[in-house]
């Protein structure tokens, strides 16, 4: 008995694209852009020599080029993703980086298999941007996790500096310059237009929509019915940290409680499509006294129809809403 040791480098092929993309990206943005790094890229522009209206300018343009670029028919199924997760690289250099891996596929494909020049086009097709959107998708998801953990300090920060006598103003650039990314360049882009004259209530819901988050939706109408009705926002940020804290514990116990069940659910999910795998590797004539007989068609397409429905219903069991 043989196995084919093809779906093992169309494995190792795709992790290496996608290890290819992020290395690309470091590169042309330097450390600053990674999330683990201690100083924000927005103050790490600045101190490189960067004019604080140029800063702020590039800054506005990564963070707004996806979802204006959405008209692409490709792209628009990425644009989303691109904007959560603030790719600095423009719409138009991801579309080339589809390009760029889908021909470091192929040359992998054609140097490590002998598969037919069809099948490699389609895979190595596939492999460029399906890397991209796991890359970009990655990154979305785990830059919008950083700024819910991040934003209940933020906001502590925030009251802290309310209560010694500092403008809300002063409070958000304190933000901006003690918290790291990815929360600090955003607080500090909030700080930089409310300097030039946007209203902070305003910037600070255009903030909450582009990213898609409850909790920033919550900060920005406390702080527009503070400027509208008055009041005293160190208690309404005092109070609205408590929730979003509530909140977070919440999310994260949910997520602990509906582990199994997940994990479950996408063993039995990926299970049937992994063992189909694995006999044709082992056994590729398993099927032949069946193939060529006319329930053989219907059968496949009824196993599929459950495989879809099995994912469906197991991902609304797990998918608790909050």
């Amino acid at each position: 008995m043989t196995i084919s040791p093809e779906p093992i480098i169309y494995g190792l092929i795709f992790v290496a694209c996608i290890v290819l993309v992020n290395g690309i990206y470091l590169v042309a943005f330097g450390k600053s852009i990674n999330f683990n790094n201690r100083v924000n890229r927005r103050l790490e522009m600045l101190e490189k020599g960067g004019n604080r209206e140029q800063v702020l300018d590039q800054l506005r343009k990564e963070m707004g080029q996806h979802l204006e670029s959405q008209q692409i028919p490709l792209y628009s199924l990425l644009a989303a993703k691109a904007q959560k997760a603030n790719i600095a690289f423009t719409p138009s250099q991801l579309m080339m980086l589809m390009v760029v891996m889908s021909g470091v596929a192929f040359m992998g494909l054609t140097v490590g298999t002998s598969t037919s020049l069809p099948i490699r086009i389609a895979v190595s097709i596939s492999m460029g941007i399906g890397g991209i959107y796991v890359w970009v998708s990655n990154k979305a998801k785990k830059r919008i996790a950083m700024i819910e953990e991040q934003l209940p300090e933020a906001v502590e920060l925030m009251v802290r500096s309310l209560r010694v006598g500092h403008p809300f103003s002063s409070a958000i650039a304190i933000v901006a310059k003690e918290v790291p990314d990815p929360l600090g360049s955003e607080m500090g882009v909030i700080s930089d237009e409310a300097a030039y004259g946007r209203d902070m209530g305003e910037t600070l819901k255009d903030m909450a929509e582009r990213l898609d988050m409850q909790d920033l939706r919550f900060l920005a109408v406390a702080v527009t019915i503070q400027q509208t009705a008055g009041g005293n926002l160190a208690e309404i940020l005092h109070g609205l940290a408590q929730v979003i804290r509530a909140r977070f514990k919440l999310f994260r116990r949910v997520k602990a409680i509906t582990a199994e069940a997940k994990w479950s659910g996408m063993f039995l999910s990926v299970f049937p499509l992994g063992a189909l795998v694995m006999i044709n590797l082992i056994q590729p004539n398993y099927y032949d006294d069946v193939k060529e007989t006319s329930v053989f068609i219907p059968a496949c397409l009824a196993v599929a129809g459950f495989l879809v429905a099995n994912v469906v219903v197991m991902r609304r069991l797990v998918n608790i809403k909050v």
